[in-house]
This record gives structure tokens, C-alpha cells and sequence, in this order.
């Protein structure tokens, strides 16, 4: 056991010893190992960073436990015929299905409504476009889990009276009252005056669509001004993650009992939860990552080429040592260790060098943009595990043709 355990250790001592006799060479052969495992690194990095960064945006955007009915709704996507099915079979949703929903829904936290279009606005000599304008019961502000950074959010008997109050995102209030108290300015939208009483915190952004031009007004306040006949959406919030399933199915068979749906029949409205959309997204990048993993371990296999490319030219240069040793005794097994450990370790080391590398790169990525880079231990994992890999199966062939020189031969060769 010692004999063994002295001769890994022996081993160990010359590969490194005759890694660092031929540094350049070295160098340049762990660049192959360096690139390719921290592709693999990065390219993990960037599958994990998307799938957190889009379901923390959704989640930002929707609420936790969060769903939705609406007359065109989905959490997948629909072909065009699928689409046009719903289009001619949905019905309109009115304020009198919210209140459904609200009757019969025992899982429900909260239920509310919304309804909404795109509208320019102007205060003063300033413009603005695109502001997306939200009629809203005054339960949203719970139920998408809203944050007000200044003043309040709408207030019920605000909804019940249809009063001129808005409240406004974070876009709005730089662009109109940047160096002043927005609380209490008119704003005007087609020409009714709508007074501020709160600012939404800031949201951010996704694919650079910003989340924070927004402005909410009661939607009964909505109704005067852009008419009634548009479908409403349901939004509720269930008290818990564990009633959130049950409360999306409460309000699906209230819905389907108010429209007199008989079993069977499709719902004749869409509805979409946070957890498919989220899950949606994990499918999205697993199919990615099943792609993209196996190019990116392409470059490893070419590193690997190089390895035995270079422990093949070590071999020939290292002919007459390889004789002595074989002449005083060395087994043939051992010359075929001796060089697959040198193999190993040079791809070894490659490969914690490319995960260094790829920390640096994350980290630049993650500070210089909103997406964040998160290096799983299964990437680690994989990309370590495959470099060393590569490097035993690279050596194996320079190995058995080192371990199969004759002596004779071999000392007869002096480089």
C-alpha cells in the first residue's frame, strides 16, 4: 500500500516537474482547456441568469400566487387557428363576472378588475408617449403587490364614485414633476382632469420595455372616459401558495356556471397564473440549454485534441528517459500512469483556470447589465468532470505508445 501510494505521489511530482520544464507549451495547451470549459461555464451562467431574471419580472410585473381571466388570455402559445377559435367563441367579461368570481372564490385573498389601453400624454409643454393607462379597482394595489413610493393608491369609495383621482409611475412623475411634489397636480388624459394622489415605485424594465410609464385611475373613472364595452380582466389573489390552485379552480367553475358552460364544453375565456408562466420559461430554457450545452462541449473535445497532440511530441522527447526507467525496472503499467496523470493534470488545471475565467466574465456581465449570471455547481460540475475526462482519454493513446517502447530501442535514441 505504501509502495503504491509512494509511487502516485512520484508520479504526481515528475508530471509537474516536467510540465513546468516546458511552460509555453503548457500555457498554450491549457488555453484550449481554459476556453472551452469557461464556455461551458458561461454559456450555464447565461441560461440560469435568463430564467431568473425573466421569472423575477414576471413575478415583479404579476404578484406572487397571482392569476388572471381574461376574454384573450394564454400562458402558451397559440397557433393563428387556435387564436381565431378563441377570438369567435370568448365572451366579453364584464364587472358583474368579477363580482362572481368574488362571491364564489373562498380561496381568494382578493379579487379585481382592470381594463386598459395606450394613450400620449401632455402636462404643460411636455410630452410624453406610449403611457399605458390602467382602470383599476381599488383591490390591485394588493393584489399585484404594488409598492407606492409617494402618497397612496386608489381607495374604494374612489371606484364607487368614479372621482378624478390617477395615480402614476415612476416614468411619468420624472418626466412631468422631476423637481417637484407630483401629489395633488391635474393630469389630464383625452381632456379630463385627473388629480394625483400616489407615485408606483419604480419597476424596471425587461427586453426594454419599461414597466414604470403607467398610469391607474379608478376603473369606473376609466369607463367615462373610454366607454364601457370593452372585456375587463379578473385578476385574483389567493390567501397562500397552497390555496392557490384551489382558487383558480373556484373561479374557473364560477365562471363556467355563470356562462351556463355545460361539462365538456371549453371555457369561453382564457385565464394565466404566475407558476405556468414561470414554468413556461424553465421549459424555454431547458430546451436551450440542450442545444446550446453539447456546441459549447465541442470546444473541450477540441482542447482535448491539442492535449494529445502535445503528450504525443512528449513522448518522442522524452524517449531515452523512458527506456532508463523501463530498464531499471519500471512496468509497463506504470509509464502508462505516469503519462495519463500528466494529461490529467494539465487539463485539470485547465479546467479551474477556465472556471476562473468565467467567474471574471459573469462578473462583468452581471455588473454591467440587468441580467444576472449565476455559475451553477452543475455546470461546474459538468465542465471539471469532462476537462478531466478529456485529458485521461486524451493521454491514453501517448500513454500506451510510451509504455510499449523497448528499452534497447528507446536508449539508443538520445534527444
Amino acid at each position: 500500500m505504501r509502495r503504491s501510494a509512494a509511487f502516485y505521489v512520484d508520479a504526481f511530482r515528475i508530471a509537474v516537474r516536467s510540465i513546468f520544464a516546458h511552460k509555453l507549451r503548457a500555457f498554450l495547451t491549457l488555453i484550449g482547456i481554459i476556453i472551452g470549459v469557461a464556455s461551458v461555464v458561461v454559456v450555464g451562467a447565461s441560461i440560469s441568469g435568463f430564467n431568473a431574471y425573466v421569472v423575477d419580472q414576471v413575478s415583479r410585473l404579476l404578484g406572487a400566487n397571482h392569476f388572471m381571466i381574461a376574454r384573450m388570455a394564454s400562458s402558451g402559445e397559440l397557433t393563428e387557428e387556435q387564436w381565431q377559435k378563441m377570438d369567435r367563441r370568448n365572451k366579453r367579461l364584464e364587472r358583474k363576472d368579477m363580482a362572481w368570481v368574488e362571491r364564489l372564490c373562498g380561496n381568494c385573498a382578493e379579487v379585481g378588475a382592470q381594463m386598459g389601453t395606450r394613450q400620449d400624454l401632455k402636462y404643460g409643454n411636455i410630452d410624453l408617449f406610449g403611457t399605458q393607462i390602467s382602470g383599476v379597482t381599488a383591490s390591485m394595489g394588493e393584489i399585484e403587490d404594488k409598492t407606492i413610493s409617494e402618497g397612496r393608491f386608489i381607495l374604494p369609495h374612489e371606484v364607487e364614485r368614479a372621482l378624478p383621482v390617477c395615480v402614476i409611475g415612476n416614468d411619468v412623475r420624472k418626466k412631468f414633476f422631476e423637481n417637484q411634489d407630483p401629489i395633488g397636480k391635474i393630469i389630464k388624459v383625452r381632456g379630463h382632469p385627473l388629480r394625483v394622489v400616489g407615485v408606483e415605485g419604480a419597476r424596471g424594465s425587461m427586453f426594454g420595455q419599461t414597466f414604470d410609464n403607467t398610469l391607474y385611475m379608478p376603473i369606473s373613472t376609466y369607463g367615462r372616459i373610454y366607454g364601457r364595452r370593452a372585456s375587463i380582466q379578473i385578476h385574483g389573489l389567493a390567501h397562500g401558495a397552497e390555496a392557490f390552485q384551489p382558487a383558480i379552480d373556484e373561479a374557473r367553475v364560477a365562471l363556467r356556471s355563470l356562462h351556463h358552460l355545460k361539462p365538456g364544453e371549453e371555457d369561453d375565456f382564457g385565464l394565466v397564473n404566475v407558476q405556468e408562466v414561470t414554468s413556461n420559461v424553465d421549459q424555454f430554457t431547458g430546451q436551450i440549454a440542450m442545444v446550446v450545452t453539447p456546441i459549447t462541449l465541442i470546444s473541450l473535445v477540441v482542447g482535448g485534441i491539442v492535449v494529445m497532440n502535445i503528450m504525443l511530441v512528449s513522448v518522442t522527447e522524452r524517449t531515452f528517459e523512458i527506456g532508463l526507467r523501463k530498464a531499471i525496472g519500471a512496468k509497463r503499467r506504470e509509464i502508462l500512469v505516469q503519462f495519463l496523470i500528466e494529461s490529467a493534470l494539465l487539463c485539470g488545471v485547465g479546467g479551474v483556470l477556465g472556471l476562473l475565467f468565467a467567474s471574471g466574465i459573469t462578473g462583468i456581465v452581471s455588473a454591467t447589465t440587468p441580467v444576472p449570471m449565476r455559475i451553477t455547481s452543475g455546470y461546474i460540475a459538468l465542465s471539471l468532470f469532462v476537462s478531466t475526462v478529456i485529458g485521461l482519454v486524451a493521454g491514453i493513446y501517448p500513454a500506451v505508445r510510451a509504455s510499449k517502447l523497448d528499452p534497447v530501442i528507446a536508449l539508443t535514441k538520445v534527444t
